[in-house]
């Protein structure tokens, strides 16, 4: 399927994976279902299979690997710079969750007849706490050391700004390099022309700096 993001990094120069991991739809229900409450453990190592894979191909500099991903596909950003610090020299985390249980608690009301699916899916915040609190990046900053840029639209109504907000406060306290791209005037997205232009430009500056 043609993707303008991919055709973007490739023709700057970048090789591109994406992985279908564990959780991934089209692959049947117990693929699935294989990813229910492995945000962050399963799902992740199947990423980072992946770019273990990459590098072991000879496609990819060990020390110039980067990651980057939209709503679940930020999580994974975040995820990975977290659990995997050594992994990766640049990320690109577009409205993505930082804290699952803030996540959980700002589902739009549109979603509200599937909070059982997300509670199976992802974890309950009170049956589950220890593993979402385990999984959720903004309680362990002090893993991240990767340079990241960050992208929001402050009224996203599925990945609330205040998932952004989170975790650039703490990584900024802790003297990390993090770019912040917040619009006002965008959502779960950017869907005008000029900030897609803005967050592409701003996005491949990025990327040339930490990986070129």
């Amino acid at each position: 399927m043609f993707n303008p993001e991919v055709q973007l990094l490739a023709n700057r120069g970048y090789a591109v994976l994406q992985v279908n991991f564990r959780s991934s739809t089209g692959y049947g229900k117990e693929f699935l279902q294989a990813g229910n409450k492995q945000w962050g453990l399963k799902i992740q190592d199947d990423i980072t299979d992946g770019v273990e894979w990459a590098i072991k191909q000879g496609i990819a500099d060990p020390k110039k690997v980067g990651i980057y991903g939209a709503s679940f596909g930020g999580y994974a950003t975040l995820a990975g710079i977290t659990f995997t610090p050594d992994l990766y020299a640049a990320a690109v985390d577009y409205v993505g969750v930082s804290n699952i249980f803030t996540f959980l608690n700002t589902i739009p009301p549109y979603w509200e007849t599937t909070r059982n699916m997300w509670y199976e899916r992802v974890g309950d915040p009170e049956k589950d706490k220890e593993l979402l609190h385990a999984v959720s990046p903004v309680f362990h900053v002090d893993k991240i050391k990767t340079p990241l840029f960050v992208a929001q639209g402050a009224n996203d109504p599925r990945v609330n700004k205040a998932e952004s907000d989170q975790i650039v406060k703490a990584l900024k306290g802790r003297g990390i390099d993090v770019q912040y791209l917040l619009k006002e005037n965008e959502g779960h997205g950017f869907y005008n022309v000029e900030n897609q232009i803005e967050f592409y430009n701003m996005m491949i500056t990025f990327l040339d700096k930490h990986l070129k």
